[in-house]
């Protein structure tokens, strides 16, 4: 008997039409209950994902979720509530629900609608759906060539932690009683897996992962095994070191995080709370006159692009570090108000936040570093965005004369972000795309390793 078609992604999924009549319906019952304003977020999602391991198959789910979100506005006076049943008796309970949340809630001056005039009202076509429907058959097939890819690579490779594959497509409508309604598909695939290696001293383990909004822009599952246990045997027989102070090079997905601890400083949140080591840092040179550190939100098929956020505000390419100084913060429309400036477009995230390479690609930066640390993973939650104080347990490779001479584990960076920006050398040409993050390697100098 012939396999039964799959069925499509985009076939799982409602119909924009369809969640926005439940966008309109929800403003026009809360209105008549009285709210001054109204916005909805209702959204869609399918998916498979697959997990192997060791050759067998461990386990395998499809994903349907949905869910509605309703916020609404008595003065300025807010509530909230959610449901994930569509049918019409269930919307008007938690639009009843929302109503009834806000009149008991405590006015806040800072509260509503983000301003009308800053609403989208341009879609363009950001190339973000291309939904993939590969039969559970052939995703377990994609793993398992993933993970044996891997565990063939080398006969230090002793077991595996087991290798995935992801399908997703969703479908995103937002509204307001501002008048704005909009809505965009996007899709998500991924393929990675993890290995343990194991030598006379000790066992350690890596992994690899690809992930891209189009299944054809996905790396090829063997390369990803081979890459995974290339990365795992290189950690064999590490080293610990001496406390000192060197420059460390950051490899492009441990950088990410050093971005993103900016953006968690300079975002609103943390800015009307107080609660940063960059409070008024507007205007102030953060890094060296050479880092360009820009959003671009409508990149092509880009995992961070969207064409607004998530209270309707349009996006739109910004600079947030020009010549090293602070161009302007992440906000939101509430916490804009707090802060007596205009939101940025940020409801929800940074969208494809990219930092400016130079001309080095990582040899090249290890090369010109000389002497120093190669930084391939970091661990523990010792960053503390109050205070800029940065303290992790890390582990990599240690570099002479511009080579890799041996892998080290169980050390600590310590230093501050504040001088870890400052100290920025380079950045390296290896872009990291696998996020809304987008970086290559960072070369800091003057780190303390704390060791032995």
């Amino acid at each position: 008997m012939a396999e039964k078609a799959p069925v499509s992604q985009a076939d799982e999924l409602p119909s924009a039409a369809r969640l926005r009549e439940i966008i309109d319906s929800v403003i026009r019952e809360a209105r008549a209950l009285g709210a001054s304003g109204v916005e909805a977020a209702v959204s869609a999602d399918a998916g498979l994902s697959v997990n192997v391991r060791n050759d067998e198959v461990e386990t395998v789910e499809h994903h349907r979720d949905k869910g509605l979100g309703v916020t609404v506005y008595f003065g300025q006076r807010k509530g909230n509530a959610s449901t994930t049943d569509f049918h019409a008796e269930a919307v008007s309970d938690t639009v009843k629900a929302a109503c009834d949340i806000a009149r008991h809630i405590t006015e806040d001056p800072y509260a509503g609608l983000a301003e009308p005039s800053l609403m989208a009202k341009v879609f363009p076509d950001l190339d973000l759906y291309h939904p993939w429907t590969p039969t559970t058959e052939e995703a377990i097939a994609l793993a398992l060539d993933c993970e044996r890819a891997a565990r063939t690579a080398d006969q230090r490779i002793i077991n595996s932690e087991g290798a995935y594959l992801s399908t997703h497509a969703g479908l995103r409508v937002y509204g307001n009683s501002n008048g704005f309604l909009g809505d965009y598909a996007s899709s998500r695939h991924s393929l990675g897996c993890t290995m343990i290696a194991q030598s006379q001293g000790g066992m350690q383990r890596d992994h690899w992962y690809s992930i891209s909004r189009c299944a054809g822009d996905l790396e090829a599952a063997e390369a990803i095994g081979k890459k995974a246990a290339a990365r795992t045997v290189q950690r064999l027989d590490g080293r610990k070191l001496s406390t000192r102070k060197v420059p460390v090079v950051f490899a492009a997905e441990v950088a990410r995080g050093l971005l993103g601890h900016l953006i968690r400083a300079i975002s609103g949140g943390s800015l009307y709370r107080q609660a940063s080591f960059l409070i008024d840092s507007l205007g102030k040179p953060l890094f060296p006159d050479f880092v360009e550190i820009s959003e671009r939100p409508h990149i092509p098929r880009a995992l961070g692009s969207a064409p607004f956020d998530s209270e309707g505000v349009a996006t739109q390419d910004r600079t947030l570090v020009s010549g090293g100084i602070l161009q302007g913060y992440v906000l939101d429309s509430y916490a804009a108000r707090r802060l007596g400036l205009q939101t940025t477009g940020n409801a929800g995230g940074v969208h494809n936040l990219e930092i400016a390479a130079g001309e080095m690609d990582l040899p090249s930066m290890l090369k010109a570093m000389g002497r120093g640390l190669l930084v391939t993973e970091v661990m523990g939650q010792g960053v503390n965005i109050v205070t800029g104080d940065y303290s992790r347990g890390a582990s990599g490779f240690w570099v002479e004369n511009g080579e890799i001479q041996y892998p080290v584990e169980e050390i600590t960076l310590a230093g501050h972000l504040s001088e870890m920006f400052r100290g920025l050398q380079a950045v390296a040409t290896d872009l990291d795309t696998r996020g809304n993050l987008r970086t290559g390697s960072w070369w800091v100098n003057g780190l303390t390793i704390a060791g032995n």
